[in-house]
């Protein structure tokens, strides 16, 4: 396979996915704020809460229209770019997207109408619930794209049919409900909730350095320091649990997080550190130019598998093979791929025996082909470092996301608390950290997404399928060209989509709600 195909093939996969995650964390999380403001609005009859969803509201429309736009293009390239991908698992993958699209797209579709024009047109009842059932439909969206990037990495409820050289599905309940897609789902909207409110509490802040709207500004932060502090302490949470997660179904993507490439007892969990850009995982280096350890001995061993003293395996080890300190045998790199090839051997044999219709050669490549299926990607692999992702990147980006969590901790509780002192407008530095925040909040967004894909690589399916199988076979020219208009294209709608923001922030709200010193 051509190198430069899968390379631009994933470069233009990148490209798409990184603005469309520009969107759609901003949409989720000004949706469940909308909801807030526009029950407050409900229960008290106050216009103020009215014109505080309004002016909300056309922010979450703008991104949720865009978002759209992208994600359906998104979702064309599985066809297009990753055709082999989506005939080997498209019966899989398939159908959390069909789903999707059907059912949760054609509720938000109905009912975003009702949000939208149904001001002072329906019951305030009525509008209210089409608000919690539209920002619901887009949650749902959200939860069934992520159960399929879940399978992805962690592929269940399948079965191979030889006949057909595809995987079936046989149990769309172990698909739909994961644990690795439970979780991937929490922490993805919880994170998307911290954005939401961080973009709501910067803007804010942005009207109090400025002393306009006022009281418009001190009610969006009310709402939004609590659900963003609710929100980041769940998502670090949520972060936990997935971090256990990859260490059971991923470790070589949980040794790249850390930059660990030899794993051991009481492992040590890197607070942060900088690589050495030339280390080789064979090579015997350390591989930090310096680092920080969290201060607590075995804390990596602890997160991981809830105990101290347990075994972490680094690069090395998942190369050789080690074993848990629960008993647990983990295959060599080596074992691996000889498995993959004898999947792989089976799978051919058994398609000669169904052309002569040997029933018992059939049944016996049957055999051998379900006991080595786990490992049937590794079969395309000719070297070790090809099963090992690149290690910077991930190790960077999750020490990033992580501080920045930590960092959205203590933004929000401090917030929060001089908010509801009174004395928030007068701490002008916090107000421009406010400000500051809305960036970071996106890097520690687009940061978790570089740490799942990336640290997955190089697989398209985990352990099954390698990229270098997934990609269509057409010429590289073209890819590049899609790249380049599509690079195009997403950066003018990036660019009007903050053009129309811009121009929503100076309006400010509505004029009406001005006039009573709002």
């Amino acid at each position: 396979m051509d190198i430069a195909l899968i390379d631009w093939s994933r470069a233009q996969f990148a490209l798409t996915a990184m603005y469309h995650w520009v969107f759609v964390p901003l949409t989720l999380g000004l949706g469940l704020l909308m909801c807030i403001y526009s029950t407050y609005y409900y229960k008290t009859g106050d216009e103020k809460w009215k014109s505080t969803t309004r002016f909300w509201q056309k922010i979450f429309g703008v991104n949720f229209a865009v978002g759209l736009a992208t994600g359906l293009i998104l979702e064309f390239e599985f066809g297009t770019n990753w055709s082999n991908y989506s005939y080997f698992v498209g019966d899989i993958f398939g159908a959390p997207l069909a789903i999707e699209g059907i059912v949760a797209f054609f509720i938000e579709a109905t009912f975003f109408a009702v949000v939208f024009f149904g001001w002072d047109k329906v019951s305030k009842k009525f509008h209210l619930a089409s608000t919690w059932i539209a920002v619901f439909g887009a949650t749902l969206s959200a939860w069934w794209i992520l159960v399929a990037n879940a399978w992805m990495q962690y592929p269940v409820g399948m079965h191979f049919n030889p006949e057909t050289a595809r995987n079936e599905m046989v149990d769309f309940i172990a698909v739909a409900f994961s644990p690795v897609a439970v979780n991937k789902f929490l922490h993805t909207v919880l994170s998307s909730w911290v954005l939401g409110s961080a973009f709501v509490v910067g803007l804010s802040s942005w009207y109090l350095l400025r002393k306009k709207h006022v009281d418009f500004s001190i009610r969006s932060i009310k709402i939004a320091a609590i659900v963003g502090f609710a929100a980041i302490l769940l998502t670090v949470l949520t972060g936990h649990y997935s971090g256990q997660k990859v260490a059971t179904y991923q470790p070589m993507k949980l040794a790249a997080m850390e930059g660990l490439y030899n794993g051991s007892n009481k492992a040590d969990l890197v607070g942060f550190g900088i690589l050495k850009p030339d280390k080789l995982y064979d090579d015997g280096q350390d591989p930090f130019v310096f680092k920080i350890d969290v201060p607590i001995p075995g804390f990596l061993s602890f997160m991981s598998f809830n105990d101290f003293n347990s075994f972490v395996p680094g690069v090395q080890d998942i190369i050789d093979g080690y074993t848990l300190s629960d008993g647990t045998v983990h295959p060599s790199y080596k074992e691996k791929v000889l498995q993959g090839k004898a999947a792989q051997q089976a799978l051919r044999d058994y398609r000669q025996a169904l052309k002569a219709n040997d029933e018992e050669a059939k049944e016996t490549n049957m055999a051998v082909l379900d006991e080595n299926m786990k490992y049937f990607g590794y079969g395309f692999f000719d070297s070790p470092k090809e099963s090992i992702p690149p290690i910077a990147l991930t190790f960077y980006t999750f020490h990033i996301m992580v501080l920045l969590g930590f960092y959205f901790i203590a933004l929000f509780a401090l917030v929060w608390y001089l908010n509801r002192k009174g004395t928030l407008g007068k701490v002008k530095w916090l107000l421009w950290l406010g400000v500051l925040s809305i960036p970071l909040a996106y890097v520690a967004s687009q940061s978790g997404w570089i740490v799942a894909e990336v640290g997955r690589q190089p697989w398209s399916i985990q352990d099954v399928l390698p990229l270098s199988q997934s990609v269509s076979s057409i010429p590289v020219a073209n890819v590049k060209t899609t790249f380049f208009i599509f690079l195009t294209l997403f950066t003018i709608f990036l660019i009007a989509d903050i053009g129309i923001m811009i121009n929503i922030i100076r309006k400010g709200p509505k004029a009406e709600a001005e006039n009573n010193g709002y």
